[in-house]
């Protein structure tokens, strides 16, 4: 666990400009949101209440708390909701309230009427007596409070440290429970609430006070569990077997989930030794087919997996059907679950499962973008191991009641946190070759932009790792950098196993890479000219091949959009080598348009004029190869070459990396029903236009 630091407190306090009372408050909520043992993304809450000066000169109580769907893990200033906790006070008179009422009153008593909405449980951070006060949903007490003696075995553990409150739905009923156990004296010497079936809450007069015994209390619960969550024996399956086998199915169940509900999943699996081991065990399925841990939960993971005791997996057509018949079970049985508990109403979201448990290859996340993916892998693994602790101490798990889990995963306040807009490509996963360059660079800011999930390619070396290195400083995760040599059919399946693996699927295919050499025909290098021929159109075809069979086994569709060059229309003297090859890649692009458009997948060409450098960041390898003759032919310096071919174009502009990036993400976004088409990036060059 995180270990508190009034050094990293102060120096936080002070960049930050706040006070330590403050700063101290973001400081521990981020040392909770960095231990996953205590948080999951969005999971868990702090607040402070301090003593401020109002608009009338009145000293006031104000609470921050944390804001709903904010993180943990980086909370700012921002992410806090700030309530004055006087107008609060009178709605402990109440005897219930609805959530859409509770907004409302929230919403009143807010020091900044235009910020951000104060979350779910702000009522009980009000109602706690305490300056400071922490919520997790901590691994181990979750455990420890699912069983069937859960209460016995959470008293054992904490002894008289903690009140322990049978569960209660968050909201204004759990926040009236709280304040009658502090009313009542129940809570007098305790160090914190126990709530069974959601997570601990510890209070203090300091954030190091409120978050140290958090985590004490935390460990408490991992200590009463060590001496039953010891390994299960080795898997009958192998890691290296289980995954090959989700290579096969990856392509295959992403088309069913198209085929059955019109949606494009993102999808990883775990095949680790520790998941296979749980799988095979006797009795894994009563554990396994039930609730999540947390109702917190339910609005990402859904309130079951779907299980599936797979036929033999060299039997593909028996597996397709029993795979296929399984999730439309699944989704059949749930659309019954949210009629029945709500008959007649019209629900937000698909039917389909988040968590796929397969004996033989293992436990699979579904998510429809990259963070929600992210979000229920993340659950999944703490699900399993939390379930695996209570199989091996043969004491049965005990979830919440359906009806409990339907009211969290729909009522507003926790379907509101699903509802933010989404960038257009969000949820698609790309791949770029050649990308370690100033085009690369342009097309991989555009469509990052657009929120695409991203792998960059080119060959290995300190360029490309570099690169992805500053992509990932501002974009996280959502970018990959992966070596690549396209010239090598192994290479590039190489690629698409480690994308498949780590996403499930790909979405867009953009073909960047490409050589240069500066000769006559009459002083053409035959070696050279090869070499130029196997990058540019050998690898060209090893990429089509390869990628165009893995989005036809999809049947999602798809998009591959070539960078092209208006020399493949306008080839320019000394240039044959390159503009031969590109116009064979090019004639390849126009071939493959004819073939993969049956299963929807497009292939579109885009055509640039010479780009220089990706805003001055990132230079051309081609241009540095080319420049330099360039220059030399014309008499010019780099600036003036850069304005020689600004004004050989008709709008006399320059074309910058982002300019064929913005050409990329037209057809990737697919504004238009287009396939086969080129789409000139020049400042408009007459004697470059297709024909």
């Amino acid at each position: 666990m995180q270990v508190y630091s009034k050094v990293e407190a102060q120096a936080l306090a002070e960049s930050l400009s706040l006070s330590l009372a403050l700063a101290t408050r973001l400081y521990t909520a981020r040392l909770m949101g960095a231990d996953p043992s205590l948080v999951l993304h969005g999971g868990g809450n702090v607040s402070y209440k301090e003593t401020v000066t109002n608009l009338f000169g009145e000293q006031a109580t104000l609470m921050w708390v944390k804001a709903s769907g904010q993180d943990l893990a980086d909370l700012s200033l921002e992410g806090l909701a700030g309530l004055w906790l006087a107008g609060l006070e009178p709605l402990a008179s109440l005897v219930e309230m609805s959530d859409a009422t509770m907004k409302r009153e929230l919403l009143r008593q807010a020091q900044n009427p235009a910020g951000p909405v104060p979350s779910i449980e702000a009522l009980v951070h009000a109602w706690i007596p305490f300056p400071y006060v922490d919520h997790s949903h901590a691994d181990a007490f979750l455990t420890l409070s699912s069983q069937a003696q859960g209460r016995e075995a959470v008293a054992q553990a904490y002894g008289q440290e903690v009140e322990i409150l049978e569960y209660c739905p968050a909201g204004f009923a759990l926040a009236k429970a709280v304040r009658e156990l502090f009313e009542t004296g129940k809570t007098r010497g305790k160090r914190g609430l126990a709530l069974m079936g959601h997570g601990l809450f510890t209070w203090g007069k300091t954030a190091q006070e409120a978050y140290e015994t958090m985590k004490d209390l935390a460990q408490k619960a991992t200590e009463a569990l060590q001496p039953f969550c010891s390994p299960f024996p080795p898997a009958q399956v192998e890691e290296k077997q289980a995954l090959a086998r989700w290579r096969e199915l990856a392509p295959w169940l992403r088309a069913e989930l198209y085929r059955q509900g019109g949606l494009k999943f993102l999808a990883q699996a775990m095949t680790d030794p520790a998941t296979l081991a749980l799988l095979e065990q006797p009795q894994a399925s009563d554990y396994l087919i039930s609730s999540p841990l947390t109702p917190d939960h339910v609005i990402r993971a859904k309130r079951k997996p779907l299980w599936l005791n797979a036929p033999p997996w060299e039997d593909a057509t028996g597996l397709q059907t029993a795979f296929a018949q399984a999730l439309r079970d699944y989704a059949q049985a749930e659309t019954a679950y949210r009629q029945e508990l709500a008959p007649g109403q019209d629900f937000a979201g698909d039917p389909f499962p988040r968590m796929l448990l397969l004996p033989g290859l293992g436990a699979v996340a579904l998510g429809l973008e990259a963070k929600s993916l992210r979000i229920t892998r993340d659950i999944l693994s703490q699900t399993l191991k939390a379930k695996a602790c209570l199989l091996q101490m043969r004491t049965p798990f005990v979830g919440l009641e359906e009806s409990e889990l339907f009211h969290m995963e729909f009522r507003p306040l926790q379907q509101a946190k699903l509802k933010a807009p989404r960038p257009p490509l969000e949820g698609r996963v790309g791949v770029i070759s050649g990308a370690a360059g100033a085009i690369g660079s342009g097309i991989a800011q555009e469509l990052l932009h657009l929120g695409m999930q991203l792998v960059v390619t080119d060959l290995p070396g300190e360029r490309l790792t570099q690169f992805s290195q500053e992509l990932a400083e501002e974009y996280g995760e959502r970018v990959w950098g992966l070596p690549m040599d396209v010239t090598d059919p192994q290479s590039v399946q190489e690629l698409i196993h480690q994308v498949i693996a780590r996403f499930g699927a790909i979405d867009l295919l953009v073909i960047n890479q490409g050589l240069a050499h500066v000769s006559t025909l009459s002083e053409m290098d035959l070696d050279r000219f090869q070499l130029l021929e196997r990058v540019n159109v050998g690898g060209t075809l090893n990429l089509l091949k390869a990628f165009g069979q893995l989005l036809t086994d999809q049947g999602t569709g798809g998009d591959v959009v070539l960078v092209s060059t208006k020399n493949v229309f306008s080839p320019s003297p000394s240039f044959g080598a390159y503009s031969a090859t590109k116009a064979g890649a090019h004639q390849l692009a126009r071939i493959a348009s004819l073939e993969l458009a049956p299963f929807d997948i497009r292939v579109n060409m885009v055509s640039p004029d010479g780009v220089f450098s990706d805003a001055g960041k990132m230079k051309s390898g081609l241009w540095a190869l080319v420049g330099p003759d360039r220059m030399k032919a014309r008499g010019l310096d780099e600036k003036g070459l850069e304005e020689y071919y600004q004004n050989r174009n008709l709008l006399k502009v320059p074309v910058s990396a982002r300019d064929v990036g913005r050409a990329v993400a037209y057809f990737a976004t697919r504004q238009s029903p287009t396939t086969g088409a080129t789409l000139p990036v020049d400042g408009g060059l007459p004697d470059a236009t297709p024909r």
